[in-house]
């Protein structure tokens, strides 16, 4: 089990994992946070209508998920960013 980076508290696998479902393709092994510092917002991809990770002390929603983003990277070889206002399409 390893610490959260973000909290220095052990990782609860199992309960992680619960949380990211809504996230796809990712598992716990994707993150290095604990289920308390992890925030999932249902259906705010506005590529996919999936959820969006949005870390603990971050204020804006990120408008893609994780999914989308890496497939647009390798999709057009630019990353879109987070959010809508840094996409350079």
């Amino acid at each position: 089990m390893q610490p959260c980076q973000n909290c220095q508290a052990v990782i609860d696998e199992y309960i992680l994992d619960k949380q990211l479902e809504p996230l796809r393709d990712l598992t716990v092994d994707d993150f290095n946070v604990c289920a308390d510092c992890a925030t999932i917002v249902g259906e705010a991809c506005v590529e996919c209508g999936g959820a969006v990770y949005v870390p603990r002390g971050v204020a804006a929603t990120p408008d893609y998920c994780p999914a989308c983003r890496s497939e647009h990277i390798e999709r057009t070889g630019r990353d879109p960013g987070w959010t809508l206002d840094t996409t350079t399409c």
